[in-house]
């Protein structure tokens, strides 16, 4: 995208094409506008347009173009942190509705998929959440007994059922969450586009929102190229906020995220990892994430952005990594590389904020964007409709704060990822 082969990589190159888009060259009127093309922001417009609002989608770039391009793949239950957390930080009321929105929230994207017939190669096999070490070990243990108290599908798995199931020894145990699984992150929001157009909304690329106010009881965003009224305007551009409402972006600490891909493996090697489909990630602060492709590629991911001294660093790192978990590879040639950022909130949790009459904004997914975006996208349909009330939504609404030493925290991530990742000293 944008001619940067290192923006969306090996995602870009193996996704559907997007539907055809154009850029805002005209002024319209519309029941909702929506900012950003994101899971959020598309799955919103579906779900106005299967309702029947005319609903418009602006977006700055090209559909996908922030996180929901660049991600790891992995459709997960809930959020980052552990469920008991949610009734610790929201409090008992939101912290049950969030909770119990999103403890079955990979069952929404499957069923879009499969309502809309979206090629995204969806694995439903579930994903396998590694302790790295004891510590690691005792972190999932006590997530299990969580969700399992919830009645989640969820299972412990020892080092040897680990192995078998990962194909590395790496690991001393596994979390395995049936509810979860995998899919081509752009390819998915890809499809979320053409779902919503086909439903009848319309969707502007290469179309940067300069400006947003009132206009009598409307909302007016301009482009340089045209306007759009609205009765109502959500923004839906997370950490990839620019030009309207900084806040957005203010209130999160930039955390970068790279991915590597190998060429395809041969049929014999990629039998021996992850055999059934999983996705996996580790309990590490500077984790690692892999999975593999339709075509037999592995795809690791880590803290990190491929830029300056960061790109020799990382793509030597995750050589070694890979070297490491799966010997049995050989010599590891990487074919594709591509970063991006992860909004992080203090707390670990999503905000939601409606600024002004008829505005709504929705930030901070915390490296969890695939089910609880697609999730949150339809719960803020529902309430533009007026079949939820803002103060029955699934967060409480919260007024937009920067971060405390946000550039510090973002720069001390960058730096940190690139020591973490520097080979160990003989």
């Amino acid at each position: 995208m944008l001619n940067d082969r290192r923006s969306h990589g090996l995602w870009e190159r193996t996704a559907p094409p997007p539907p055809a888009t154009e850029r805002l060259g005209c002024d319209l009127v519309a029941d909702v506008a929506i900012v950003g093309a994101g899971y959020t922001g598309l799955s919103t417009a579906l779900h106005l347009a299967e309702r029947g609002l005319d609903t418009v989608v602006i977006e700055a770039a090209e559909i996908g173009f922030g996180a929901a391009g660049r991600s790891t793949g992995l459709v997960n239950a809930g959020l980052w942190v552990m469920p008991s957390a949610l009734k610790e930080t929201l409090g008992p009321l939101y912290g049950d509705r969030l909770l119990n929105l999103l403890r079955d929230s990979p069952r929404t994207v499957f069923e879009i998929v499969d309502k809309h017939n979206l090629q995204c190669e969806l694995k439903r096999a579930g994903t396998i959440h590694c302790g790295a070490d004891k510590k690691g070990v005792a972190e999932i243990a006590e997530r299990a007994r969580q969700w399992q108290a919830l009645g989640a599908p969820v299972h412990i798995l020892d080092a040897g059922e680990t192995r078998a199931k990962t194909g590395t020894s790496a690991f001393p145990g596994g979390l395995l969450d049936l509810r979860a699984g995998t899919i081509q992150p752009l390819a998915y929001v890809r499809g979320l586009a053409g779902a919503a157009i086909a439903a009848g909304a319309t969707v502007f690329t290469a179309s940067p929102v300069e400006h947003i106010g009132r206009e009598g009881r409307l909302w007016r965003l301009a482009t340089q190229g045209g306007t759009v009224r609205a009765k109502w305007a959500v923004l839906s551009t997370d950490t990839y906020t620019s030009r309207i409402f900084p806040e957005l972006r203010g209130e999160q600490v930039v955390l970068p995220f790279f991915h590597v891909a190998t060429a395809p493996l041969s049929h014999s090697i990629r039998g021996t990892i992850l055999p059934e489909g999983h996705g996996a990630w580790d309990t590490r602060t500077v984790l690692t994430a892999f999975r593999t492709d339709n075509a037999g590629r592995l795809i690791v991911g880590s803290v990190g952005a491929l830029r300056g001294a960061g790109t020799v660093i990382h793509r030597n790192w995750a050589r070694r990594r890979i070297r490491a978990l799966f010997p049995q590879i050989g010599e590891v040639e990487l074919e594709h590389e591509w970063y991006g950022r992860i909004g992080m909130t203090n707390d670990h949790l999503p905000r939601l904020h409606a600024p002004a009459e008829n505005m709504i904004a929705l930030t901070g997914f915390n490296g969890r964007g695939i089910a609880p975006g697609t999730v949150f996208g339809r719960e803020l349909a529902r309430h533009i409709s007026g079949e939820l009330r803002l103060d029955g939504m699934f967060l409480p609404v919260s007024p937009a704060q920067n971060a405390p030493f946000r550039a510090i925290r973002e720069g001390y991530y960058e730096l940190g990822a690139q020591i973490a990742h520097l080979p160990p000293a003989r």
